[in-house]
């Protein structure tokens, strides 16, 4: 339960524009009184870091969660014992079982095989004898590296920028083609550099990397490549939107873009060669 008094610092116009039932919200315990059941809690004494850390170490406990869960389905196999065996002992260890995913996902035998497990058996004279064994059948740990490996194989982050260049000096399509080699050649084989005409003078550039910054870093070098070499032949570059990473939404929208500025080309094109037809042909008639 959450008390008016504790929902926020400042004055409540509306306190559904605060809190709502069924949303995740991160707050502090106050008191528990396990005699009426009440656990009293509070969102106005919650910083934003705690906040952000509390968001994150939630996201990372779900994301493994559901992993687990998924390979405990798949294998039929009680989730609890799985946690037992293995989350429980990762989340000692590691901190975070997810901090030991993202080791797996490269070496999941440096994790795994060090994990054990107890189990008692009956010994030779009747006795009761405890063993010390693989926590990981073979079985489990193809399963769960298959699992991790789908699920936190980090993705390529697409950045992008663009740009506006113009020379109308001699030979300025040359001068434009020789600086976006320039800016092409800034890139590196972790963050290889493209440089693509939208419309003149719009151009973008592009790169793929698992480093936003680096991303980021290594298009600022391409640009300012850019920039020198269609500068010194006086031409002039403008740069419309700074490095940044995109969606497949911007993706689809650059194409979408793209593609009416050809079909716009091609209807003034194909304007300008009926004009000549009509032309040509009133001469004739003269």
């Amino acid at each position: 339960m959450i008390l008016f008094s504790e929902l926020s610092r400042r004055r409540i116009r509306s306190v559904s524009s605060l809190i709502k039932v069924g949303r995740t919200e991160p707050v502090m315990v106050l008191r528990v009184d396990k005699e009426k059941g009440y656990i009293d809690l509070s969102k106005r004494r919650v910083s934003e870091e705690d906040i952000q850390a509390c968001e994150e170490r939630y996201n990372k406990s779900k994301l493994v969660h559901s992993i687990m869960r998924h390979v405990a389905e798949t294998l039929g196999i009680d989730l609890e014992e799985l946690y037992i065996k293995i989350g429980w002992p990762l989340y000692r260890k590691y901190g975070h079982a997810f901090e030991a995913f993202k080791i797996i996902v490269t070496d999941p035998d440096s994790v795994l095989n060090t994990l054990t497990c107890e189990v008692k058996k009956s010994g030779p004279d009747g006795q009761e004898v405890t063993e010390v064994v693989p926590a990981v059948t073979e079985e489990v740990k193809d399963a769960l590296v298959k699992n991790i490996r789908r699920r936190m194989t980090p993705q390529p982050l697409k950045i992008r920028a663009d740009i506006e260049m113009k020379c109308f000096q001699f030979d300025g399509v040359l001068h434009i083609k020789e600086a976006m080699r320039k800016a092409e050649a800034a890139g590196n084989d972790d963050c290889p550099v493209k440089i693509k005409l939208v419309a003149p003078p719009l151009y973008v550039l592009t790169t793929q990397t698992l480093d936003k910054e680096q991303g980021i870093a290594i298009l600022n070098k391409a640009i300012t490549a850019c920039t020198e070499a269609i500068e010194y032949h006086k031409g002039k570059l403008v740069v419309k939107e700074q490095p940044r990473a995109v969606s497949e939404r911007d993706d689809k929208l650059l194409a979408e873009h793209m593609a009416k500025l050809r079909n716009d080309n091609e209807e003034v094109s194909g304007d300008e060669d009926s004009e000549e037809e009509e032309d040509t042909g009133m001469g004739e008639v003269d």
